[in-house]
């Protein structure tokens, strides 16, 4: 839930010219946000103009908050464990209302945080549905049904994605949830569906799952995560169905029936073969689309893509002179640390630089238990390029904090160059695996050889600690470019 925010009467401030800003942003996502407290904090006049949520996504309805549902999910497992560290509980109950509860509290605290930090630097936040109306120049519809029109010298655009609905035989119908809505539910559903092996749609699945609802997870591809290494798609595979959620891999679908929330009926075709799967409520992770209809694009010069991404080139300039996009809706990798970075590009090309996001790097974490963490190449993509590496792997067995914390699933693997000692890639299936994949990652910053990392005094017991026996274990040599040269 987000904060109520005073909006004045628009009457004083209305004219038939726009009020004229430095910057005018439109979509408050987390790089806009950034953006906008960065610029009026140097003086200039900025103003963020959103429908809904203060902040965007990330702190409201997406990553934050499903952080926050997935650690109450995360508790409840090991609750359930609690015998295995000498705990005996009796009784377990879940209370979806209280856990909904703790996530609400948390968006409004950071809902508040936002509000203040506007107010101090001066940014102004203005809770409208905006378009364009012409180059530069947004016009913003308030609740009270008031208008306000604002030209800026430069404008961000920063519309963000949202949940796609394929367009499956009685799905619409079904009024299927995205993750907005099962971030919200009050009960335990009975017995989810979950069309889409996404983010979203594994995240979920794994905490559904251990708050006590049966799960069947819908996915197309033939394994999970598909464009990932095979080892990782077998462990979350394996980590899945020891946990009880019912996978259906291969698997397309083709009609749906009834309602979500009361009850629902999806069939599916895999290996050619149909099969009905009945819930009590669906969940569609399918994939983005992005919300770049119906705010004047075309009244303000800004092309889009074919897939309705706006067109940017490598500084994040659209097709119209002075006006920017960045994040998801630019079509950069959806990650709210990218968006970060995107506003990092605008802000130094405003100021005259010459920023480009052309090579960055792009690590990112799937947020199961254990989670899913890699930067830089996997093994996958480097035997494509046919460059020549030496594997690092080893077992969480052999991380010692591991085995104190009963949390020994899975593994670390690095990529190493064969013909020197740069740090090629990393990735880790493991708890604490996105803390762990930044230390790799400011290595690979700093251009330091793995040995630095195996040779380095790391403190005992951590799970950081654990990189110095990865990188100290026997490497295997694998010789893509010989192999590549001899095709």
């Amino acid at each position: 839930m987000s904060t109520q925010v005073d909006v004045a009467p628009a009457s004083s401030r209305k004219g038939r010219e726009p009020e004229e800003y430095d910057l005018v942003i439109l979509g408050d996502g987390t790089g806009s946000t950034l953006a906008a407290w960065t610029f009026a904090g140097q003086g200039q006049r900025v103003a963020v103009i959103d429908r809904k949520y203060i902040g965007g996504s990330c702190p409201n309805i997406a990553c934050l908050p499903s952080k926050n549902i997935i650690h109450s999910a995360k508790v409840a497992a090991y609750v359930r464990r609690s015998e295995e560290f000498g705990i005996s509980v009796d009784d377990l109950r879940i209370d979806m209302s209280a856990v909904r509860g703790r996530k609400r509290r948390m968006v409004q605290g950071l809902n508040e945080m936002y509000m203040d930090i506007y107010k101090k630097t001066g940014a102004e936040f203005i809770l409208a549905n905006g378009r364009f109306i012409g180059p530069k120049t947004v016009e913003a519809t308030l609740p009270d049904g008031s208008v306000r029109r604002l030209r800026g010298a430069n404008v961000i655009i920063s519309t963000g994605t949202r949940a796609a609905v394929d367009p499956i035989a009685g799905l619409v119908e079904a009024r299927p949830l995205t993750h907005i809505e099962a971030l919200e539910l009050g009960e335990v559903p009975e017995h989810l569906l979950v069309i889409g092996g996404g983010y979203v749609g594994l995240e979920l699945s794994q905490a559904m799952r251990r708050f006590g609802s049966k799960v069947s997870l819908i996915e197309r591809s033939e394994q999970l995560v598909a464009r990932e290494d095979d080892d990782v798609s077998e462990a979350l595979a394996g980590l899945f169905r020891d946990e009880g959620v019912e996978v259906f891999l291969n698997a397309k679908t083709k009609r749906v029936s009834g309602k979500s929330a009361e009850s629902v009926q999806v069939v599916i075709e895999q290996n050619g073969v149909e099969k009905t799967l009945a819930g009590s409520h669906l969940l569609v992770a399918t994939g983005r689309k992005p919300n770049t209809e119906g705010i004047g694009l075309e009244l303000a010069g800004v092309e889009v893509t074919e897939r309705g991404y706006i067109k940017v080139n490598e500084r994040l300039e659209t097709t119209a002179p002075g006006v920017w996009a960045i994040g998801e809706v630019a079509g950069s990798p959806q990650f709210t640390h990218i968006s970060i970075d995107d506003s990092r590009v605008v802000r130094d090309n405003l100021n005259g630089g010459n920023h480009v996001t052309t090579g960055r790097q792009v690590p990112f974490c799937l947020f199961t238990d254990p989670e899913f963490a890699r930067v830089g190449l996997s093994e996958k993509e480097a035997k494509a390029q046919g460059i020549a590496y030496r594997l690092f792997k080893i077992p969480m067995e052999a991380v010692l904090r591991a085995r104190t914390l009963g949390e020994t699933r899975g593994f670390l693997k690095a990529l190493v160059e064969s013909h020197s000692d740069r740090i090629l890639g990393f990735t880790a299936l493991a708890v604490g695996a996105g803390e762990t994949m930044s230390s790799v990652q400011i290595a690979i910053i700093a251009g330091l050889p793995y040995t630095a990392l195996r040779d380095a005094v790391l403190t005992h017991p951590t799970l950081a600690e654990g990189l110095a026996a990865l990188f100290s274990s026997e490497p295997s040599a694998q010789n893509q470019r010989t192999r590549a040269a001899k095709r």
